[in-house]
C-alpha cells in the first residue's frame, strides 16, 4: 500500500526536526507512544534486547506486542508479558528510553513494565533514536496514532515503528543533560553512576536551613528525582566545618541489595560533612522523593546505609529514618543522621487483607477465652476434690495452656511496641512455647477419649505423664531454636488498608530459617494432630455407634462433637486458606481459634448440666471409667 504524500512530509519533517537539534545537542531520551489495536482474546507483550546500537523496533499484531532491538549497554533479557484481555479492543502504549541509565520502560493500559534495570553503563550511551524511514504496511490491527512525544508521526495504523540510533559518550551526554551547570562536580567515568552530581552547601553564619534539588535531565521526565531540605540544626551539629555536600545517584545499581523480594525504587542521595559523623539531629533532614507510582499493596520505606558498619557491602536499614508517604510518587523520609538515603520498595506483595477487622476478633476472643478457661480451671479445681476422674487433670492441662497462649497473643502488640526487639525474643519464643503445649494437650485430650473406648481394662496413665507430655516436651523444640538464634523477635504484618501502617507483634521473624522452623515444629504438629484427631475420633465412633446408649444419650454425642469441633476443624481449617474462599476461611479460624477457651468452657458446663437433668446418672460423666464401661456394655438378647 503506498503512502499519502502528507504522511511522508510528515516522518520527513519529524526526522529533520530531530536531526537539527541533535548536530548540536543529543537526545537524552525517547518516548513513543501509540494506540494498540488488537483483538479480544488474551494478549502478550514480548520483548528480546541486546546490548548494541543499531536500532529498536515495536511491531504489534491482532494478539501480541513485541519490542525488539539492539539499543542498550549491558542489559541483554527476553521474556513474554501475559496480559488479560480488558476493556475495548485497543490499549495505550507507550515506550521510554534513557540511555544514561540504560533504562527501557514499556507503560501499557496505566501500568509500567520495566524491560531493562538501570546497569553501570560502559563507555557509550545509544543515543538520537529517530524513525528509519517509511513504517510498515497500513494494517486494521498495530499502532495506531505514533507520535515522538507530542509530535504525531502518523494517525494510521501500522504494523510496526522502527527507530535508528547512534552512539555517543556517556560523560559528553552527561555534561549535555545537565546544561552545564557550574555547580556540579564530575564523578570519573569509571563510578557506578557517571552522571553522579555532588552540590556543596556553605553553612553560613546565619543558616536557617536550605533545600537542595536534584538537576533536571532533559529527557522524558524533566521534573526532579529528589529534594534535600538541610535544617538549621545541621549548622549546630557541624563542629568542624561549614560546608555539607549532597550527592545525587540517578543509576542506583551499585547500590541494589542482593535479594529478589525488595529493591531501591528512586535514586541515592549522599549527605556528607567532611571529616565529620554526624547522628541524632535535633531537627531531622527531610528527603523528599519523587518515583513512579507505587501500588498501595506494595510497602516502601526509608532506608540509610551506614558504611561504618558494613564499607564494602550494602546493606540497607530503617534506623534514624521516619516515612512518609505523599501519594503513589512522593515518598518523604525524616532521618536524624547523614549517610546514603533511598527508599526501598517490596516488589512481592504480601499483605493481609482485613487485618483491622481480624485484630479486633483476635483481641476480643483472647478476653473472652482468658476470662472461660480461668472459670474452667476453678470449677475443675472444685471438681477434683469430690471427684476421682482420670479426664480432670488433662482438662486443667489444656485449660492452663490455653490461658498462657491468649494472654501472650492478647499483649503481643503492646509488648512489641514498648520492649522493642530485647524483649520480643523471650515473648516470641514463649508464644511459640505455648501454642505447642495447646497442641499437645488438644491431642492429649483425644487420645485419652480414644484410650477410655478402646483400652476398656487398661488404666490410664498416670497424671505426671500427660504433664511430661504437655508441658515438658514442647519446651524442647524452643530451646534448641533458641539457641540456634535469629529466629525469634519483632515480626510486622503489613494490612492491605495501609501498608505503611504495619501492626507489630512478637513472634518468629521474617526470613527463611524462621520459616523452615515454623514448618517443622508448628505446621508439623498441627498436621500430626489433625489427622491422627480424625483417625481416632473415627475409631471412637466406629466402636460406640451400635450401642443404643449412642442413640440415647446425648451426652455421649455432644462429648464426641465438641471434640471433633475444638481439636480438629478449627485448626484444620488452616490448610484451606486459599482461593476464593480464603476471606471466609480466615475469618471463620480466627473466631473459632480466639474463642476456643470460651468454648470448651461452655462445652464442659453444658455436659455438666445435662449430667444434672440425667439424674447424675453414669451416662452423664464425662469420660470417666463407668461411662466407658456403660457404652460399651454389650446390648441384652432378646
Amino acid at each position: 500500500m503506498e503512502f499519502r504524500l502528507t504522511d511522508s512530509l510528515r516522518v520527513v519533517f519529524i526526522l529533520t526536526m530531530l536531526l537539527a537539534t541533535g548536530s548540536s545537542e543529543n537526545d537524552q531520551s525517547l518516548m513513543f507512544c501509540g494506540t494498540w489495536h488488537h483483538g479480544k482474546q488474551s494478549l502478550d507483550v514480548s520483548f528480546n534486547l541486546s546490548p548494541g546500537c543499531k536500532g529498536l523496533s515495536i511491531s504489534a499484531n491482532k494478539s501480541s506486542l513485541s519490542v525488539n532491538g539492539q539499543i542498550t549497554a549491558k542489559c541483554r533479557t527476553s521474556d513474554v508479558i501475559h496480559l488479560k484481555q480488558l476493556g475495548p479492543e485497543e490499549s495505550e502504549v507507550c515506550l521510554y528510553w534513557e540511555p544514561l541509565l540504560d533504562q527501557l520502560k514499556l507503560q501499557i493500559r496505566g501500568e509500567n513494565h520495566t524491560l531493562c534495570r538501570p546497569t553501570s553503563l560502559q563507555g557509550s550511551c545509544c543515543t538520537d533514536l529517530s524513525p528509519a524511514g517509511p513504517n510498515e504496511p497500513e494494517a486494521d490491527y498495530g499502532i495506531g496514532n505514533g507520535r515522538i512525544r507530542t509530535d504525531t508521526m502518523s494517525d494510521k495504523t501500522f504494523i510496526a515503528f522502527k527507530f535508528t540510533g547512534s552512539s555517543i559518550s556517556c560523560k559528553d551526554l552527561c555534561n549535555q543533560a545537565r546544561g552545564g551547570s557550574t555547580q556540579v562536580n564530575m564523578f570519573d567515568e569509571n563510578a557506578g553512576d557517571p552522571c553522579a552530581s555532588s552540590f556543596e552547601v556553605e553553612m553560613n553564619d546565619d543558616f536557617r536551613g536550605y533545600n537542595v534539588t536534584s538537576p533536571v535531565t532533559k529527557g522524558v521526565f524533566q521534573e526532579p528525582t529528589a529534594t534535600v531540605h538541610l535544617p538549621s540544626a545541621l549548622k549546630q551539629a557541624a563542629k568542624m566545618t561549614t560546608k555539607v555536600v549532597c550527592t545525587f545517584f540517578r543509576n542506583n545499581t551499585e547500590f541494589q541489595v542482593g535479594q529478589k523480594k525488595v529493591r531501591i525504587l528512586s535514586e541515592v542521595v549522599e549527605i556528607t560533612v567532611e571529616n565529620e559523623i554526624i547522628i541524632d539531629l535535633a531537627e531531622p533532614i527531610r528527603i523528599d522523593f519523587y518515583h513512579d507510582a507505587i501500588p498501595k499493596m506494595h510497602s516502601r520505606k526509608c532506608v540509610s546505609w551506614d558504611t561504618r558498619k558494613d564499607p564494602l557491602q550494602v546493606r540497607w536499614l530503617e534506623d534514624g529514618c521516619i516515612t512518609q508517604q505523599r501519594g503513589e510518587q512522593n515518598t518523604e523520609c525524616l532521618c536524624n543522621h547523614l549517610t546514603y538515603f533511598s527508599v526501598l520498595v517490596q516488589l512481592e506483595p504480601r499483605p493481609v487483607r482485613h487485618l483491622l477487622a481480624l485484630t479486633v476478633i483476635t483481641s476480643l476472643g483472647c478476653a473472652v477465652s482468658v476470662i472461660s478457661c480461668v472459670a474452667l480451671i476453678t470449677f475443675l479445681c472444685r471438681k477434683s476434690r469430690r471427684s476421682k476422674e482420670q479426664s480432670i487433670p488433662i482438662h486443667l492441662g489444656l485449660a492452663v495452656s490455653l490461658v498462657a497462649l491468649n494472654l501472650l497473643f492478647f499483649f503481643t502488640g503492646v509488648l512489641a511496641n514498648v520492649g522493642g526487639e530485647g524483649l520480643c525474643t523471650w515473648v516470641g519464643a514463649g508464644l511459640h512455647y505455648s501454642l505447642l503445649s495447646a497442641f499437645m494437650w488438644m491431642g492429649i485430650e483425644v487420645f485419652h477419649t480414644f484410650w477410655l473406648v478402646y483400652m476398656v481394662f487398661t488404666p490410664s496413665p498416670k497424671p505426671y505423664i500427660w504433664n511430661l507430655v504437655g508441658f515438658v516436651l514442647p519446651a524442647v523444640p524452643i530451646v534448641i531454636l533458641a539457641a540456634v538464634g535469629d529466629i525469634y523477635g519483632l515480626r510486622e504484618v503489613v494490612p492491605t488498608e495501609d501498608v505503611s501502617n504495619p501492626y507489630r507483634m512478637c513472634w518468629m521473624k521474617d526470613n527463611d530459617k524462621a520459616l523452615l522452623a515454623h514448618y517443622f515444629t508448628t505446621m508439623t504438629i498441627l498436621v500430626i494432630l489433625v489427622l491422627s484427631g480424625i483417625v481416632m475420633l473415627c475409631f471412637v465412633y466406629r466402636k460406640i455407634r451400635p450401642r443404643a446408649e449412642w442413640r440415647q444419650n446425648r451426652v455421649a454425642f455432644l462429648s464426641i462433637w465438641g471434640l471433633s469441633c475444638l481439636f480438629g476443624t478449627s485448626w484444620g481449617l488452616t490448610f484451606l486458606d486459599f482461593g476464593h474462599l480464603s476471606d471466609l476461611v480466615l475469618f471463620l479460624s480466627c473466631i473459632l481459634n480466639s474463642f476456643q477457651g470460651f468454648l470448651l468452657m461452655l462445652r464442659f458446663y453444658m455436659l455438666e448440666w445435662m449430667r444434672k437433668q440425667a439424674g447424675g446418672s453414669a451416662l452423664g460423666s464425662n469420660s470417666t471409667g463407668s461411662t466407658r464401661q456403660h457404652m460399651l456394655k454389650a446390648p441384652e438378647k432378646s
